[in-house]
């Protein structure tokens, strides 16, 4: 081998020791590598960049967009409350998870998908009395499964395709070739993920709202023009709200306390809760429901939704408004933000939010201009303001976001415009039609992952222009022998293994030059190889770390450690003989 491949490998090597040993982001890490690579001249500063460059890539940056706009848009919100209802169990819960996940993380990529769902999920949990740690873990999987459905359902299959394509020069795979191996697979383990699992996952219950550090009132009214009009409590789903309840409905200057279940909602109804700030966020979202003051004439900071921040901020004692209510304070006028709840001293305040004299020391949550933060968080009015972070869905637009995502897979899938330009024409369409701002889709793309990405691509065209790829190939083939097979359950292996090690995009990346030489020195079909790679580099169960939906669920589920290896090891097992049986009852491995 030349000094080239040396290094290359060399590099490598310390890179899968760097992001197993070294608590470091794997972009950086990956960075850092592409840069060795690029100062050695193992790669020109052209080959090195290359992989930002590239087509899957490209087209993992324009479907987070696309992603982006279905949930600007409230369209998975929709989803929940039309698909997951009050299932009778928790086995049937689990499966009115996994079933729409799954089916959106085709289409989708599965991280926005799953980011999306998590506070879907969490605010459902809450209102079924179901512990998180139930159903978390199960809509990861989901999402995993589902992203093998399609070419667009995950990062790593993008990439795959794009970097096939590069080092073979052929135009790529379509969208649906690799159904015919994720199907199957999607389906033994969904049936894995609805039966096995929810005797393996524990119960990890989040406090009460009794329990909760915080607690919040929050007032919100019935818009007189809204889908919850002639609804009862219970069908509006305002009961039964784990950390939130229903306190009391203010209508036409009476007060109604013990609200029943079966109370029917009017227009401009106030509806006064107490909880804690994650579930009045839950709350705000749901279609119908307006911030109380203000509800009978709509105000100006109400307007263009999708610019409203979220924000939560503490009353100093210089505060203009302290001691005085907010109508009396003109704070909307003033500050331009509508209070939505207010805490004192970590409790609900009793009474409507018209009554309530502000003290130095409230929380206060309020909906603000997109400028508020910047202008106020060195005033001496508030401290220890906090962005939230939540867009007010525009459900109003949801049926066109839907529309242009399934006007992207039809194009893509008649062959009309690559999987790319159909990304890119429904991407835009989410902006020209205000499904989305400008500020919102940039805020979709997820930097760190498209980084790691396109870093990893580097070191892959490093092991395949240096000679690398096919060195190690070669030993491969000598240690596996001449049979198909036996190669076939050699490179599944490894790429899991390295999955759960470092990421499923590193480790794809890596393995596809290696792939392509083995193939190309025992003339096998190359098709099955790389759908292998791509189903091996997803299977990632057993650890939070090999995959980012893992990651992103362990916080939320109040997941161990362990609790992934309990749960994910049968899983690895299931999916990885039914993708290696599949393929090779499917495919002719031989060219």
């Amino acid at each position: 081998m030349s000094i080239e491949a040396w290094i290359a490998i060399a590099v490598t090597m310390s890179t899968l020791a760097a992001l197993l040993l070294v608590n470091l982001p794997p972009y950086l890490v990956l960075m850092g590598s592409l840069t060795i690579l690029s100062v050695s001249g193992v790669l020109s500063g052209a080959e090195a960049f290359a992989g930002f460059g590239n087509t899957g890539l490209m087209t993992v940056a324009v479907m987070f967009v696309v992603a982006g706009g279905i949930t600007s848009t409230g369209g998975v919100h929709w989803l929940v409350q039309n698909v997951l209802g009050r299932p009778s169990s928790i086995r049937t819960a689990v499966f009115r998870v996994y079933a729409p996940v799954a089916a959106l993380s085709g289409f989708l990529n599965n991280t926005p998908v799953v980011a999306t769902m998590i506070p879907a999920i969490s605010s459902w949990c809450r209102r079924i009395d179901a512990a998180p740690s139930r159903l978390m873990i199960p809509l990861s999987y989901s999402a995993i499964l589902g992203g093998t459905l399609t070419m667009i359902g995950t990062s790593t299959n993008l990439v795959v395709n794009g970097q096939y394509a590069d080092l073979t020069g052929e135009p790529g795979f379509g969208l649906f070739a690799i159904t015919i191996v994720g199907l199957p697979v999607a389906v033994i383990g969904g049936l894995m993920i609805v039966f096995v699992l929810p005797k393996i996952l524990p119960d990890r219950r989040a406090p009460t709202a009794s329990e909760s550090l915080r607690e919040f009132t929050v007032e919100v009214a019935v818009d007189a023009n809204g889908p919850l009009v002639g609804k009862t409590i219970e069908q509006a789903g305002l009961r039964n709200l784990r950390t939130l309840f229903l306190v009391e409905i203010g209508r036409q200057g009476s007060v109604l306390t013990a609200v029943d279940s079966e109370e029917v909602l009017a227009g401009h109804d106030c509806l006064v809760f107490a909880g804690d700030p994650d579930a009045i966020k839950d709350l705000l979202a749901i279609r119908g429901l307006v911030p109380s003051i203000g509800a009978k004439q709509q105000p100006t900071i109400l307007e263009n939704r999708p610019e409203r921040r979220l924000v939560e901020a503490v009353v100093s004692t210089n505060c203009d408004a302290v001691g005085r209510t907010l109508r009396d304070s003109q704070f909307r006028e003033r500050y331009g933000a509508v209070v939505l709840a207010v805490s004192r001293n970590g409790q609900r305040i009793k009474g409507g939010l018209g009554s309530i004299r502000i003290e130095a020391g409230d929380s206060l949550l309020m909906e603000a201009r997109p400028g508020f933060i910047n202008k106020l968080q060195n005033s001496r009015d508030f401290l220890l303001i906090n962005d939230l972070d939540v867009d007010r869905p525009r459900h109003d637009k949801a049926w066109m976001a839907w529309s242009m995502l399934a006007g992207a897979v039809l194009a893509a899938t008649t062959g009309l415009l690559s999987i790319l330009d159909a990304g890119l024409l429904a991407a835009a369409g989410m902006l020209l039609t205000r499904c989305m701002t400008p500020a919102q889709a940039l805020r979709t793309i997820d930097l760190p992952v498209i980084i790691t990405i396109g870093a990893s691509l580097g070191l892959g065209t490093a092991l395949a222009t240096s000679g690398a790829a096919a060195a190690i190939a070669h030993q491969v083939v000598v240690l596996a022998g001449d049979s198909p097979v036996l190669l076939l359950i050699l490179i599944y292996i490894t790429v899991q293994l390295l999955t759960e090690m470092i990421t499923n995009n590193g480790a794809a990346v890596i393995m596809v030059p290696i792939a392509l030489s083995i193939t190309e020195e025992l003339g096998l079909a190359t098709a099955p190889f790389m759908f292998a790679v791509m189903m091996a580099a997803s299977a990632s169960f057993a650890t939070p770390l090999g995959y980012q939906t893992n990651l992103m669920v362990y916080g939320p589920g109040r997941y161990r450690f362990t609790d992934f290896l309990k749960a994910g090891i049968p899983m690895n097992i299931v999916v990885g003989i039914t993708t290696i049986a599949t393929i090779i009852l499917v495919f002719d491995l031989r060219a």
